[in-house]
């Protein structure tokens, strides 16, 4: 019994890592291209695959280390915006974890609940707060930045959570198969 424990912590380990590692790599992959719209949908599509194939914890843990990550390898944002950042990704994560579960008939309406919802939740955190709370009261940046910024967290964030819940939707039957579900 004690060594199947030692041996599940180790798989959550292990896989909480890939996907963290993936996040990071795919980000910094990314970055030279500066397309939001394809690093937010990868980066959704990574939570929310790493949240219903290894669990809530693991999906959590993903979602709250991986921008505090991406800025201490220098690919991520400004640290005042990080906080709005990851509690986006959180709402994401849980809303995906508890409407993506839900036994409402075929699996794929559970998925397109947690899909609307996600994206609109993760949109909603991302723009009042970042947009409406960060950059005109906590950060000190020139006009041209923060609109820069503003628009980097409004409704691109909206889509990129679609775009990501949709190929998640998508691929998740395979994945999950290939991962294997975490009990």
């Amino acid at each position: 019994m004690k060594n199947q424990n030692v041996r599940d912590k180790i798989l959550w380990i292990t896989r909480t890592a890939v996907f963290l590692a993936l996040l990071i790599v795919w980000q910094a992959v990314s970055a030279v291209f500066g397309n939001t719209l394809i690093t937010g949908s990868i980066v959704n599509f990574i939570l929310i695959v790493c949240v219903m194939t290894c669990g809530l914890a693991s999906g959590l843990t993903v979602a709250v280390i991986s921008p505090v990550v991406a800025k201490l390898v220098g690919i991520g944002p400004l640290w005042g915006i990080i906080p709005f950042i990851m509690l986006g990704n959180v709402v994401l994560v849980l809303l995906w974890y508890f409407l993506g579960n839900l036994n409402i008939g075929h699996k794929a309406t559970a998925h397109i609940v947690a899909l609307i919802a996600a994206a609109a939740a993760k949109f909603l955190i991302l723009y009042l707060g970042i947009v409406h709370i960060a950059v005109p009261v906590l950060l000190n940046l020139p006009a041209p930045q923060a609109a820069v910024v503003s628009n980097m967290f409004s409704i691109p964030q909206f889509f990129t959570a679609l775009i990501g819940g949709v190929l998640a939707t998508i691929l998740l039957p395979t994945l999950k198969k290939a991962i294997g579900k975490v009990k």
